[in-house]
């Protein structure tokens, strides 16, 4: 009678471990993964663009596009501007007003708007692009952000950042 104990016990060890095992290497997985979302560009000669797309819902978990990205041009002049787009008249966002991220301890950053430097010919209002050099360098990357977005109809989109993403940006602007 104590050996099907013993051999039950020890068959629920080995799934256990098996199911331990199978987790952790999905977790190395999902973090190369993530590590590999920083892509570079050529986008003319001599001009080179770092960037990090990520997905994001907003409070109404309706899906934004966030690119971080760093374009370096030829004459070694850097930039570094975070791009968000919503879906086609979804929203339009209020160009007038800055960014607001906040961290979770309350710190808040205003970011100024750059959409005039998008290279489209025509400016679209569910895109909005907004100057992140000088306050990247400030978000400390085991804090979260939450970015407050401007819309014309007063209701601000609020989309949360995780600090893996703010870490990933950080590394992008340090290229």
């Amino acid at each position: 009678m104590k050996y099907p104990v013993k051999k039950l016990f020890s068959s629920l060890l080995l799934v256990a471990v098996l199911v331990l095992t199978i987790l952790m290497v999905a977790d190395i997985l999902n973090t190369a993964t993530a590590a590999a979302a920083i892509r570079q560009l050529e986008e003319a000669p001599g001009q080179v663009v770092y960037q990090s797309r990520e997905t994001l819902k907003d409070q109404y978990g309706n899906r934004w596009g966030a690119i971080a990205f760093k374009r370096i041009r030829p004459d070694g002049k850097a930039t570094f501007d975070l791009r968000l787009v919503g879906f086609p008249g979804m929203v339009e966002i209020d160009r007038t007003k800055p960014l607001l991220l906040t961290n979770s301890l309350g710190k808040t950053w205003q970011a100024n708007d750059a959409s005039a430097n998008i290279f489209t010919d025509e400016i679209q209002p569910h895109v909005g692009q907004y100057d992140l050099q000088p306050l990247v360098t400030q978000f400390q990357t085991a804090i979260p952000l939450t970015l407050t977005l401007p819309t014309v109809n007063g209701e601000p989109v609020k989309l949360s950042i995780p600090p893996s993403l703010v870490q990933e940006w950080q590394t992008v602007a340090n290229y």
